[in-house]
């Protein structure tokens, strides 16, 4: 096939947003699908930023769309330089809005300027009422593409008015996503959020779906502070809360933090009202500060003698629970989704407001501070004692990956390329062995259901064989409440794939795997190298034609319906029964499977229902899971 100029293909308008939807938004899944809401109450914040909103309401309508509603000034509807009104062009066109003009927003979420467009290219439909001069005007898109003539190049307008404000209404489109039901948990979590990182905002949230009928309004007046008390209610606190704030060099910084007496560390970042999943700058500057304020303060106070080493920074930061905002002018993210900010100044800002802060405020409350420092000192101490058990523990097999003497491990030494799948039972790892490409693939069996680690201690955790061996096997070390030697740059594979039959029994397995890969080395999730194969439930073999392999019930519903005629099918109840040559068409191969990456958007809420569903509080579960059964896929 020739490859000239005629093989290159331009999107015209949105197009490109709906070919290649996973560029903007993230995913086509429930975790995009929020996210359309999320685009669209970000640029309602903004105005809230800009001094001109101070009330939001998010309805989820009976039919499955959503209205956002917000009293700011209304999106401009006067005529663009292209000859649009500039609402249109705002709904229309990539990188267009006020967020590029420094004059009508100081700070913004949303910087790249392409939320509310990608928003109508996903939706079927979206109709935009506008509140503005007096007048209610209005516009209507489908896919993406306006509808509704223009009045003498102006928008519709439907009547007055004395408000102001902009009222977006949209249905996502079932051509482009898996499921078109938001998720109001989610949503409801993600709109919490962002009341208490802004005081002064009411936000208004209606479920109006048949079955599901609920409201809610959120408003934080203590902001930062009240957002830490909640993260922290139910711990045992060491001290009250403590908030820092200021500018420097035209970034403003809020910081508020609380030591509790369980000893591990939250730390939530944020950039102009988004949350970094992954942190960044800002958060680093935060972190370097504090542990060399609290270094300094034990060596005045002698706790630390001359010759003491250093706390390290997870000793400092050993029960702390801090959230940190900052509003940044000109903010680099990396990706539309803006999961880690990547601007310098924003850790020389952090560095200099939050030491001057807490600074400030320890040389005020010594007590506070001592009991800091304690808290500091009882980390370090397990910390070193932590370490000699895992010498002891991880450093037996010297020369050797694996323990138990069953990784079969690839020939490449590229991390890039290598992959190793965690299989459970002989069986499947007998046949995975067989299936697998040897260069590339490493197969690891695991004895049954591993240690559930959110219930268990440390040394039970540190002593576990199967847990142990993957510890040896990936090659980046360990992370845990009490330390840190885990180091992401000596990981041996770049794809980590939990493979567990597709059974309730398959999945409890891999979310124990989950459970220990999100407590103990989050970076293999944050940094994305965790994934779940997908094998198929069934084969389907027709009289006539080839044979077909289905994931799951929906899809074996969907056979039926095509296929009128005869066929016979086998349902897998477990890898073990696939052969060889089944278990690499259908899972191995690279060419072919499946494969869901493993990602984290909310990690106060992934916290909280971890904690949830494997922890010991048996009344909170047993809650969640009746709330929830509606949603669970039930193995038949």
């Amino acid at each position: 096939m020739a490859y000239n100029a005629g093989s290159i293909t331009v999107l015209e308008g949105l197009e490109a947003v709906r070919k290649r939807p996973g560029m903007y938004i993230g995913s086509v899944s429930r975790r995009g699908l929020n996210h359309l809401i999320y685009e669209i109450v970000d640029n309602a914040v903004d105005e809230h930023l800009a001094g001109f909103c101070d009330e939001i309401s998010v309805v989820l309508e009976k039919d499955g769309s959503c209205t956002v509603t917000d009293n700011g000034r209304g999106i401009p509807v006067d005529i663009h330089k292209s000859g649009l009104p500039a609402a249109r062009v705002v709904f229309t066109t990539l990188h267009a809005g006020g967020k590029f003009d420094d004059a009508a927003y100081k700070t913004s979420g949303g910087l790249h300027g392409v939320g509310s467009s990608v928003v109508n290219a996903l939706s079927s439909h979206m109709d935009v009422e506008i509140s503005r001069d007096g007048k209610i005007h209005h516009d209507h898109y489908e896919k993406g593409v306006a509808v509704l003539e223009l009045d003498d190049g102006l928008l519709p307008v439907l009547g007055k008015t004395k408000k102001t404000g902009t009222k977006v209404n949209f249905l996502p489109d079932p051509e482009i996503f898996d499921r078109t039901d938001f998720k109001e948990d989610e949503i409801l979590s993600r709109l919490h959020e962002m009341a208490y990182l802004n005081p002064t905002l009411k936000i208004h949230f209606e479920d109006r779906r048949q079955g599901k009928e609920f409201a809610e309004d959120y408003h934080e007046p203590e902001g930062l502070k009240g957002y830490v008390t909640e993260l922290n209610k139910a711990s045992e606190p060491v001290c009250g809360v403590i908030f820092v704030s200021g500018e420097s060099e035209g970034i403003k910084v809020e910081a508020a933090f609380q030591y509790t007496n369980d000893f591990h560390e939250t730390i939530l970042g944020f950039c102009n009202n988004i949350y970094n999943a992954e942190g960044g700058t800002h958060i680093t500057g935060f972190k370097s500060i504090f542990t060399q304020v609290i270094n300094q303060y034990a060596r005045e106070l002698s706790i630390l003698k001359e010759k003491d080493a250093n706390f390290t920074g997870a000793d400092v930061r050993n029960g702390l629970t801090a959230v940190v905002s900052i509003k940044h002018p000109a903010p680099r993210f990396e990706g539309q989704t803006k999961t880690k900010l990547d601007n310098q100044d924003a850790a020389k800002a952090c560095s200099k407001v939050v030491g001057d802060g807490i600074v400030l405020y320890f040389d005020k409350n010594l007590d506070t501070l001592k009991n800091v420092i304690s808290c500091a000192e009882k980390a370090a101490k397990i910390r070193k004692s932590e370490e000699k058990a895992k010498t002891n523990l991880l450093s037996k097999q010297k020369f050797s990956f694996d323990s138990n003497g069953k990784l079969a491990n690839c020939e490449s030494k590229d991390a890039s390329k290598c992959e190793i799948f965690i299989v459970e039972g002989d069986s499947a790892g007998g046949s995975a062995k067989m299936a697998r490409d040897r260069k590339y693939q490493a197969i690891l069996p695991i004895r049954g259901k591993i240690l559930n680690v959110e219930k268990a201690s440390m040394d039970k955790v540190l002593a576990n064989a199967e847990i142990k061996t993957m510890i040896n096997a990936f090659g980046c070390g360990f992370s845990e409440g009490y330390g840190n030697d885990f180091d992401i740059t000596r990981l041996r594979y770049g794809k980590i794939v939990i493979m567990a039959d597709a059974d309730v029994d398959g999945a409890h397995i891999s979310t124990l795997l989950l459970t220990l890969f999100y407590r103990f080395m989050p970076q293999l999730i944050y940094e994305g190298h965790v994934y779940i194969a997908m094998p198929p439930l069934y084969k389907a073999q027709p009289k006539r034609g080839r044979e077909e392999y289905l994931y799951d019930d929906a899809a074996l519903k969907k056979y039926r319906k095509k296929h009128t005629g005869e066929f016979t099918l086998q349902r897998y109840k477990g890898l073990g029964e696939m052969s060889a040559d089944q278990l690499w068409e259908t899972t191995l191969d690279p060419k072919k499977r499946k494969l869901r990456r493993v990602q984290i958007e909310d990690a106060r809420m992934a916290s909280d229902v971890t904690g949830l569903l494997m922890g010991t509080d048996v009344p909170p579960r047993r809650d969640y899971i009746k709330k929830h059964a509606a949603e669970a896929q039930i193995d038949t």
